[in-house]
């Protein structure tokens, strides 16, 4: 075994850790998580749905959280009603095209959003060009929206909660947006179909 690489490899999950440490013991962040939860669950049981949207990895994230609501998580039920903004190629390429790229989110969130509805831009630097501009949308047609962004919450902080990762670490903030999305998907499900939590 090259013990370099060994201890590169035992350095970056030290990092992690260290994260995943710090968030256990920020209280804002958990008291957060428990009321985005909450909000969740009031707005499917109210007909809504839980709205997504992310830049590259966060792209991915925003995908895949959608994903555990309308197929299942931990157990076989229902669909829950979700969606990731940009899944749509042409939508991306028309939008992208005719009012720029920035206005990708924005304009998609606008045609589909209801007041009704969570919002949950996913952005490491709180400063995507694309997710203000959506942001600035869902503040407009009363859309409920919290952020999940890194340590500072950048420009979005300005616009909307954000639960912000005590990091500025881009891979670690990213494996904490997951940690907190799965603890949200698992509770959310479990709640809404009354069966024990995760």
């Amino acid at each position: 075994m090259n013990s370099l690489m060994a201890d590169q490899i035992l350095n970056q999950i030290e990092v992690s850790v260290k994260v995943k440490q710090a968030l256990k013991k920020d209280s804002q962040i958990i008291a957060q998580t428990e009321a985005l939860i909450n909000l969740c669950l009031l707005s499917l049981q109210a007909g809504g749905k839980i709205i997504f949207a992310g830049n590259g990895g966060s792209f991915a994230d925003a995908q895949h959280l959608s994903a555990e609501f309308t197929s299942r998580f931990l157990f076989d039920r229902a669909p829950l009603s979700s969606l990731a903004l940009g899944t749509n190629n042409s939508t991306i390429s028309a939008i992208g095209n005719d009012y720029g790229y920035d206005q990708v989110f924005a304009r998609e969130l606008e045609s589909i959003a209801k007041a009704v509805d969570v919002f949950i831009p996913i952005t490491t630097s709180g400063n995507s060009e694309n997710i203000l501009a959506a942001a600035n949308v869902a503040k407009r047609i009363g859309v409920t929206t919290v952020g999940l962004t890194g340590k500072t919450g950048g420009k979005l902080l300005s616009l909307c909660e954000c639960i912000c990762i005590p990091s500025v670490d881009t891979a670690s903030i990213q494996e904490c947006h997951i940690m907190l999305g799965h603890i949200l998907c698992g509770l959310v499900e479990s709640g809404y179909f009354q069966k024990e939590g995760i």
